[in-house]
């Protein structure tokens, strides 16, 4: 509980965040499939990618911006960040994400299948482009925040254009989550399970990997910049 008080803003943060991700990336596909195809793959692909770059934008000074899991848990096996914050980052994530799946089912029913992630392909196929599209995500999160050359000014575009460009070209074939608690969440509040491992497991593979790929090309965090 002391930590909760002492981080009060940084949960509130990470719970509005990936509110937001999910409630505008998940809602984008409920509307399109409602009204018949009018957002557009490309309108969903961007929706999820706007939706994190604006937050970024807006929430990175409170909490880092993570919204996402894996990119906590990568952050903690690099060093970023410490171990204790992990399970209290994802319990807000997961809170925000699920809260978003439940507003989407108030306002449009679960039978609209609520975003949530299913593969088109193979459990092979699913597994692997999962792992490395959440390795590029955080290698670039990585190069963007961490690194002291990088210019912060593009931090939130740079990031959310990565949301965005993967879900354009991978969005057909696994959904392109790239995050456990935005998958998670349409399958908890839809009560719809299958292949939930797949995105529970990938995306937390691909984050350790794309920070360990970081450090070994010879990424160096700022002095002062831990993303928290």
């Amino acid at each position: 509980m002391a930590f909760v008080r002492e981080n009060f803003s940084k949960l509130w943060a990470e719970a509005l965040g990936t509110y937001v991700l999910v409630f505008a990336g998940c809602g984008a596909i409920v509307i399109d499939r409602l009204s018949a195809g009018r957002v557009t793959h490309v309108g969903v692909a961007l929706s999820f990618g706007l939706a994190v770059g604006i937050m970024i934008a807006g929430l990175g000074h409170i909490s880092g911006a993570h919204f996402n899991p894996a990119v906590t848990l990568a952050l903690a096996v690099g060093q970023y960040i410490p171990v204790t914050y992990v399970l209290p980052y994802w319990v807000a994530q997961v809170a925000g994400a699920v809260l978003a799946a439940l507003t989407l089912d108030r306002l449009f029913g679960a039978a609209n299948g609520l975003g949530r992630t299913i593969p088109a392909g193979s459990t092979a196929q699913a597994f692997g482009l999962e792992t490395i599209l959440t390795a590029i995500l955080v290698f670039v999160i990585a190069t963007m925040a961490l690194n002291n050359r990088a210019i912060s000014a593009l931090v939130a575009p740079a990031i959310g254009g990565t949301v965005a460009l993967e879900a354009l070209f991978a969005g057909p074939i696994t959904g392109a989550s790239m995050n456990p608690a935005r998958s998670l969440a349409p399958a908890l509040v839809g009560g719809q399970f299958d292949h939930l491992w797949i995105y529970l497991t990938a995306p937390f593979l691909g984050g350790v990997i794309g920070i360990l790929l970081f450090q070994v090309l010879g990424g160096q965090a700022a002095a002062n910049q831990v993303i928290l």
